[in-house]
């Protein structure tokens, strides 16, 4: 799992990143707002932690803009602003959570582990589509024009990456925390053969899945 923390200051922004790795989580990490939206509206993050005090851009801007973009990433407020309309405001503009400073870390770590669960059960029966593809998440198929095309565990993880954020690049730091997790590494030439094969069992039903590689950036599948 991917966070994106977007917190002005340099200490608590550091302290999250090392007591989240810790944990297990994969991090970005910025202390501004307008290089916080340009990350969120890049890149592929299971949750993004957000200050609302923040250079260039105000973190509730930064909320509506990405979800004027219909980016559904999870959000949650970390804020000094501890009045009971700063909380309604900022649930009604889109964060799905809200936790004033100070704070516990094993409060927020439960708030993350709260908000994934909460994803992940809202996702369990849902058909990603791109195109003519479906990538069924609760059946674990893939299908083209309803003729199924098998994929192994690890080719089944790289779709579901891309398919979750179409026409958006993904990180092939991502790819490889969605196939092995965060204390592992999978290659840039290891992810490359899992494509191609993938690209080779769509031709072979007369497909074209549009994945295309963004040199030294990553992947993204156009829809």
């Amino acid at each position: 799992m991917k966070i994106l923390i977007v917190e002005d200051s340099e200490v608590l922004r550091r302290s999250l990143v090392v007591g989240l790795n810790h944990l297990g989580f994969a991090t970005d990490e910025t202390g501004d707002g307008s290089e916080g939206l340009a990350m969120a509206l890049q890149y592929e993050y299971d949750a993004i932690i957000l200050d609302l005090m923040l250079p260039s851009i105000d973190g509730m801007s930064l909320l509506q803009k990405i979800r004027q973009q219909k980016i559904n990433t999870r959000v949650l407020i970390l804020s000094a602003k501890n009045q009971t309309q700063d909380r309604v405001d900022g649930l009604l503009k889109g964060a799905d959570d809200y936790l004033t400073k100070p704070f516990s870390f094993d409060e927020l770590h439960a708030r993350i582990l709260t908000l994934m669960r909460r994803s992940t059960t809202e996702n369990r029966d849902d058909c990603l589509n791109v195109g003519e593809f479906c990538l069924n998440l609760a059946k674990r198929t893939f299908e083209y024009q309803h003729t199924p095309i098998e994929l192994t565990p690890n080719e089944f993880k790289i779709l579901n990456c891309l398919f979750r954020s179409p026409n958006r690049v993904i990180s092939l730091e991502s790819i490889s925390d969605a196939v092995v997790g965060s204390y592992n590494y999978l290659s840039k030439n290891a992810i490359e053969v899992h494509i191609s094969a993938i690209r080779r069992k769509v031709r072979k039903v007369h497909g074209n899945l549009p994945i295309r590689n963004k040199r030294g950036f990553g992947y993204l599948i156009q829809n």
